[in-house]
């Protein structure tokens, strides 16, 4: 089943596009309102709801890891000439509070994930599920001295409790800095998993969050602003659409191994479990003992598909599969648009994912009874 991105969002994209060429970078900057987003994802959103409105800087470009980016001394130059800033928040982007303080920016700061319903990180690591898998081996054997242990995690992990909205952030002090995080590294996003965007509900969210400021600094365009996000949340309404029917033909509780723990969002919105070597960093190299358990995880599950992400390198899973026989079946797009092509868009990111993913595990089908015994509910609540 071919996706494609909704004709509205291709036809209002290529305007975009020849209207800058058209007027010239210079000419289209001298009446724009400039806007600093953190990374690519977020920069396509802003593009999206401003049009010829906008002049967008994407502080971590396409093919670029937010989680480990170094700022830049023309980043702290950007900022300091912006009229409104777009971050993700939930700690997402560790070296941001750094970075607004370093370049004096006083101006209005949006964070995109402002009232998207929160979401614990809990069992996509198999770090997380060895642990769980030891909880179980003692209770099997009746171990006397496991009477003492407290394992309240696991209704933690499983309940993906949801939680109202961050509040007001009318100071860029509050964003990165939550409940005395404040000492986290980089790729440490904290108690939350913040890939929210991953969940096209969510990025109806972020696109009203960044209507509302582009608003607030340019009153006089509300209504251009507003349509067009109005426009824009149509066509995510019709990805998100899209990627629920392609996503239902897949075996019931489909398992996948990831490099990294990144599609918790992805997972509670659309059905498929996403387990993952070494929990959060995209720069942790697993151990051997690592390895070894993710081996065995892949036969005991009959694990049908392995997928590279476009961030991280491909030789752990190419490890993987020589030594299991599983085929990687594609790259998924999660924290980084591509320079081109279908997965330079937001909309196309999502959708070219789904279309991975249905490839991987439909022709897959043969290991559907693999997953007896594997309760993981899923709601298709969107």
């Amino acid at each position: 089943m071919p996706l494609s991105l909704p004709h509205a969002f291709v036809k209002r994209h290529a305007w975009i596009a020849l209207t800058g060429l058209a007027l010239g970078p210079q000419a289209v900057a001298d009446e724009s309102t400039q806007v600093v987003a953190s990374f690519s994802v977020l920069a396509d959103m802003v593009r999206n709801v401003g049009g010829d409105r906008v002049e967008v800087t994407s502080l971590v470009g396409p093919d670029s890891d937010p989680h480990v980016y170094s700022p830049r001394p023309t980043d702290a130059r950007a900022l300091a000439e912006a009229d409104l800033v777009v971050l993700n928040g939930l700690q997402f982007e560790g070296w941001m509070t750094r970075l607004l303080d370093a370049s004096g920016y006083q101006g209005k700061t949006v964070v995109a994930t402002d009232g998207v319903p929160l979401l614990a990180y809990g069992g996509q690591s198999l770090h997380r599920q060895k642990e769980e898998g030891a909880e179980h081996d003692h209770k099997e054997h009746d171990h006397e001295e496991h009477d003492g242990h407290d394992h309240d995690s696991h209704e933690e992990h499983d309940s993906h409790e949801e939680h109202g909205g961050h509040g007001d952030h009318d100071s860029h002090e509050d964003h990165e800095d939550h409940d005395g995080h404040d000492d986290h590294d980089s790729h440490d996003h904290g108690e939350y998993d913040p890939h929210a965007w991953l969940d096209l509900s969510a990025g109806l969210i972020y696109v009203a969050n960044i209507r509302d400021g582009l608003i607030a600094v340019d009153p006089d365009n509300s209504e251009h602003y507003a349509s067009r996000a109005d426009s824009y949340m149509e066509d995510i309404q019709a990805a998100h659409d899209q990627v629920l029917a392609l996503l239902d033909d897949l075996p019931e509780h489909a398992q996948v191994i990831v490099g990294h723990d990144a599609f918790g969002h992805f997972s509670r919105a659309y059905g498929i479990d996403f387990l993952s070597p070494v929990g959060l960093s995209t720069e942790a190299e697993p151990s051997a003992a690592d390895i070894a358990r993710m081996v065995d995880v892949i036969r005991e599950r009959q694990i049908p598909a392995l997928f590279v992400e476009n961030m991280s390198s491909p030789a752990l899973m190419e490890q993987l599969s020589e030594e299991t026989g599983v085929p990687i079946a594609g790259s998924l797009y999660n924290g980084a648009l591509s320079e081109e092509g279908m997965t330079s868009h937001y909309l196309g990111m999502i959708l070219h994912n789904a279309e991975v993913l249905h490839q991987g595990l439909v022709d897959a089908e043969g290991h559907d009874d693999s997953h007896d015994g594997h309760d993981h509910d899923h709601d298709h609540d969107h």
